[in-house]
């Protein structure tokens, strides 16, 4: 049970959508997009979330989309987790996904509420980041297309009132070859360490981090180092690891030094697998 009470919305469009949230606003109400609602439901009981009026967008249509269309993959946001499991039209994503909390709760977790969430893992992003994403994004403003690597930086940097609708990605990355593992430090119960993912385009590596720093990130000044034929495996993971961002997190879960190690492990077994050619 949450320790407030709050108005429940079901709109059965985006413009509907959008134009409640600005009613509800302008209301005083800290209005909350809702696709699968367990951060809500997490964050509330523990008073970090609030908000007298949820407005659940899983009922609209463009939101459920799973399709391809032409040279490209749609993903609706508010897919949960397990369905794109089962589907597998993008292997990295559904690699990534599949670990991510446990079986009940991928079939609450969505697409969009992992990527959008404020728990600093945020697996779901990886694959996008890697691939160049494009984002479905409608508000007050209309409706926009952008690029994932202009609007996520550690966070997904949507205006108010903004909410994500699709994840547009070209094929040739959805079927490229690639690396996706996940750490924890309690075997299989507990929370996660380290993810990395990574992607082979053009005999290149791209590769995304989560668990290491309090957002998930894509370093190009990584990939180039990993990508530089003249060094062995073990001169461009120590190479890559000097160019990581900060902070690097220490807590309950793994220190900054353990982390560095699992992540060392982590890229050398990327780097390994992708120069092998398996992905």
């Amino acid at each position: 049970m949450l320790p407030f009470d709050f108005e429940f919305y079901q709109p059965e469009t985006l413009e509907e959508a959008v134009q409640l949230y600005q009613t509800l606003d302008q209301q005083g109400k800290q209005p909350m997009f809702y696709s699968g609602g367990t951060e809500l439901i997490t964050l509330g009981r523990i008073d970090m979330a609030f908000t007298e009026a949820v407005i659940d967008i899983k009922g609209i249509a463009e939101c459920n989309v799973m399709q391809v269309s032409g040279d490209h993959l749609l993903l609706g946001s508010t897919l949960s987790l397990t369905k794109i499991e089962e589907t597998n039209l993008f292997p990295l994503l559904t690699k990534t996904a599949s670990e991510v909390a446990d079986h009940t709760a991928r079939g609450k977790i969505t697409l969009g509420g992992n990527i959008c969430a404020r728990i600093f893992y945020r697996e779901a992003v990886l694959p996008f980041l890697l691939a160049d994403s494009q984002l479905f994004i409608t508000g007050p403003e209309g409706k926009k297309v952008v690029p994932i690597n202009d609007v996520f930086q550690g966070q997904l940097k949507l205006k108010n009132g903004e909410l994500l609708v699709q994840l547009v990605t070209e094929n040739r990355f959805v079927k490229a070859p690639y690396f996706s593992m996940k750490r924890r430090q309690q075997w299989e119960t507990g929370y996660p360490l380290i993810t990395v993912a990574a992607l082979k385009i053009a005999e290149e590596i791209r590769v995304a981090v989560s668990g290491l720093c309090p957002f998930p990130f894509r370093s190009t000044e990584m990939e180039e180092t990993l990508n530089n034929r003249s060094y062995s495996v073990e001169e461009k993971v120590e190479r890559a690891l000097s160019m990581l961002p900060n902070p690097i997190l220490d807590d309950m879960e793994g220190s900054a030094d353990y982390r560095l190690f699992v992540l060392r492990h982590l890229l050398m077994d990327m780097v390994a697998t992708l120069e092998r050619g398996n992905g």
